[in-house]
C-alpha cells in the first residue's frame, strides 16, 4: 500500500496530517527494532493494518472540538496516534498496562509533535475521569470492555472497538448495551479487512 492511498479512502485528510502520516513508518520501524511494539511480521504492511485500520474508526467515530477519548490498551500507539492527528482539536488519552510501550509512545508523540495525547501506562479500572468515547483495537471481549468502563468514577459515553471475525456472542453478552456491529469490508475494499468489523457499543 503507498501513502497516497489513504487520500482515497479519507479524501478529507489534509496536507499536515498526510505529512505527519508520513512520518509514522519510519518512526515506528526506528522503535520497533528496540522496543517490540507491533508485531514484526506486520511491520511491512504498516500503512494497511496499522494506519488505515486505525483510520477506519473515522467513518463511525464523529467527535466535537475539545472532546476527550480514551484509547484503552493502546499498546504501540493504536488506534490512539493516528486519530490524534485526524481530530487535533479532541484529546487523547492513550492507556496500557505496558510501562515500555506508554514510554516510546509518549516519546512517538512528542516527536510528531502531538500536544493532544497524553500516554499514560494505567488500567482501565483504575481511571477516573469523563470521556466522551472510548477507542480500542482487539484488547479484550466486549463483556470485559463494558465492565472496565463502568467503574465509580469513570464516564465513557460509548466505545468504538475495531474486531475481526464473528461476534455475535461477544454481542449477545453485552444485551444491556446497544451494540451496531458495522463491516469494514463495505469501506475498505482490500483483502486484509474482509473479516474486519468496528462495534460500537452505547454505555450511557
Amino acid at each position: 500500500m503507498e501513502l497516497e492511498e489513504l487520500r482515497h479512502f479519507f479524501p478529507e485528510l489534509n496536507d499536515a496530517q498526510m505529512r505527519l502520516f508520513a512520518d509514522l513508518p519510519p518512526l515506528y520501524a526506528e522503535w520497533n527494532a528496540r522496543v517490540n511494539l507491533i508485531s514484526r511480521k506486520d511491520t511491512e504492511h504498516f500503512l494497511e493494518r496499522h494506519l488505515l485500520h486505525s483510520l477506519a474508526l473515522t467513518y463511525f467515530l464523529r467527535p466535537n472540538p475539545g472532546d476527550r477519548l480514551l484509547d484503552i490498551g493502546t499498546g504501540g500507539g493504536f488506534p490512539g496516534i493516528p486519530l490524534a492527528i485526524r481530530y487535533p482539536e479532541c484529546q487523547f488519552h492513550l492507556v496500557d498496562s505496558i510501562g515500555k510501550k506508554i514510554k516510546v509512545v509518549n516519546e512517538i508523540a512528542g516527536e510528531l509533535g502531538l500536544s493532544n495525547v497524553k500516554a499514560e501506562q494505567a488500567r482501565v479500572e483504575s481511571l477516573k475521569g469523563k470521556y466522551r468515547y472510548g477507542v480500542t483495537r482487539a484488547v479484550a471481549r466486549l463483556r470485559v470492555l463494558a465492565d472496565w468502563c463502568a467503574q465509580p468514577g469513570l464516564s465513557i459515553t460509548s466505545i468504538y472497538c475495531l474486531k475481526g471475525g464473528e461476534l455475535s456472542e461477544e454481542v449477545d453478552e453485552v444485551s444491556e448495551y446497544p451494540c451496531m456491529v458495522h463491516d469494514l469490508s463495505r469501506r475498505l475494499d482490500r483483502p486484509f479487512f474482509e473479516t474486519k468489523k468496528v462495534v460500537h457499543m452505547q454505555l450511557s
